[in-house]
């Protein structure tokens, strides 16, 4: 059964079945216990007209009168019967609706005040329920004599009334069961209208009809929703990444290869062709560099684990050590454990390393790395701050850095791109902004402020 909707029918079903089943057993033994209480009880009530209507005669034997307080007791197969039995089972007397027939076999009841009550058959095979009462009579005072009264009841009344119960109980359990299966049905149909239409629409993006999931789902479906036009968001962002970063290193390209071409077209000076081309083949490669770091950006993963900051820039601020080994410098984290990402790891990487290792380049010879959350307008944000001791940047240099191939200093080693790829990192791939000040330790601070949202919202 791979139909969610037809599990939950079928198990809804079976449950609301199974509990009606049990309920209508549950009434028909108390009502067939309770009908049966009810004959022992007007039993009770005939034996005690029959004890109070006894009495002994001249010879001290036990007589009743022939116009009994009950009528049936008179009436030929009435329906109500009665006898009266000595402690040896001799009979002593029997009611006038007996005549044809006998009170089937009763266990003698020996102690006076014992009761039995049970279902039996006549001697012509009535279905009966029979009630025995055994009473001590006092003959004289020192003498008494052991007497069982015995009153039945034709079981067909009892059995007539139970199976009327029985009739309209049953009836109206199988009338509620198809009443309730119905509204279990649209019950089950309106409360899964999310899922198909969640299930519709996705038929509809694969069909490139829509691009996302609609809004206005229910709390359970939401965080689903969600994360799913997060992953949509994602792979067409990646796509328009790839796409963008093919046009920009076509078009960047042309330039030197123009330059390139036309070099060679006026048959320059060998030590002049290979100057232009030496300029334009670092050129070239600065701008696949950087095109090629831009493309391969991960950015925002939807349904992804939290990624501690501190052990990555723990790894990069290591590897820097080992790198300018020959200068000794000072590296300081300032990274709580409990800080964390949600985006790729080489992102992560790129931003943290391209800033901590142009801080190398440019630092006397202490670094502080920071990052820590904060709260942007109820988006969290993830903020990553690289200051150094060096000279710091002049405010009207800061937004020169930023662009590519851009360097403060030609005399220090560089391509001039790891800002650019940060910048386009910071405010493309993750929404937010990259800023260039003066830090506590007199030389620069980039601050770059991610946005991010856990599990991809």
């Amino acid at each position: 059964m791979r139909s969610l909707s037809g599990r939950l029918r079928i198990a809804a079903s079976v449950v609301l079945v199974a509990f009606l089943g049990l309920t209508g057993l549950s009434l028909d033994r108390a009502f067939r216990d309770s009908a049966l209480a009810a004959v022992q009880d007007r039993l009770q009530a005939q034996l005690y007209l029959l004890l109070g209507a006894a009495n002994l005669d001249a010879f001290n034997r036990l007589t009743l009168p022939q116009a009994l307080p009950e009528a049936r007791f008179s009436t030929p197969d009435s329906g109500l019967y009665a006898d009266v039995m000595d402690s040896p089972g001799n009979l002593v007397w029997y009611s006038p609706s007996l005549l044809g027939r006998a009170l089937p076999f009763f266990p003698a009841v020996r102690s006076p005040g014992d009761t039995q009550f049970a279902p039996l058959e006549s001697s012509d095979g009535t279905p009966l329920l029979v009630l025995a009462f055994t009473v001590s009579w006092e003959i004289d005072r020192s003498h008494y004599q052991i007497y069982t009264f015995r009153v039945a009841e034709n079981r067909q009344n009892f059995d007539d009334q139970v199976w009327s119960f029985r009739r309209g109980l049953w009836g109206w359990l199988l009338a509620s069961t198809a009443v309730l299966l119905a509204a279990q049905g649209l019950i089950l149909r309106w409360s899964l209208k999310p899922l198909r239409r969640v299930a519709a629409e996705i038929k509809a993006i694969e069909t490139g009809q829509r691009s996302t999931l609609s809004s206005g789902y229910p709390a359970e479906l939401q965080p689903l929703t969600m994360n799913l036009n997060a992953l949509l968001g994602q792979s067409h962002a990646h796509l328009e990444r790839y796409r963008n970063a093919l046009g920009d290193l076509a078009h960047s390209l042309k330039t030197p290869l123009a330059v390139l071409r036309g070099t060679l077209e006026t048959g320059a000076e060998p030590a002049e062709l290979r100057q232009t081309l030496a300029e334009q083949v670092e050129r070239m490669n600065r701008t696949v560099d950087y095109q090629l770091q831009r493309a391969a950006a991960s950015g925002r993963i939807a349904l992804s684990a939290p990624l501690p900051v501190a052990p990555v820039a723990r790894k990069i601020l290591d590897s820097l050590a080992k790198v300018y080994a020959e200068r000794a410098l000072q590296f300081n984290s300032e990274i709580a454990a409990a800080t964390v990402f949600y985006g790729d790891e080489g992102d992560l990487l790129e931003i943290l390393g391209n800033l901590a290792d142009n801080a190398c380049k440019w630092c006397q010879r202490q670094i502080v790395v920071r990052a820590y959350p904060a709260d942007h307008g109820g988006r969290m944000e993830l903020v990553v701050e690289v200051e150094d001791d060096g000279p710091g940047i002049a405010p009207e240099q800061a937004p020169l850095l930023l662009n590519r191939g851009q360097r403060a200093d030609p005399s220090v080693a560089g391509h001039g791109i790891g800002l650019a790829v940060v910048r386009d990192l910071v405010e493309e791939v993750y929404y937010g902004r990259l800023e260039i000040g003066h830090g506590t330790l007199g030389g620069a601070r980039v601050r770059a402020q991610l946005r991010f949202q856990a599990n991809g919202g």
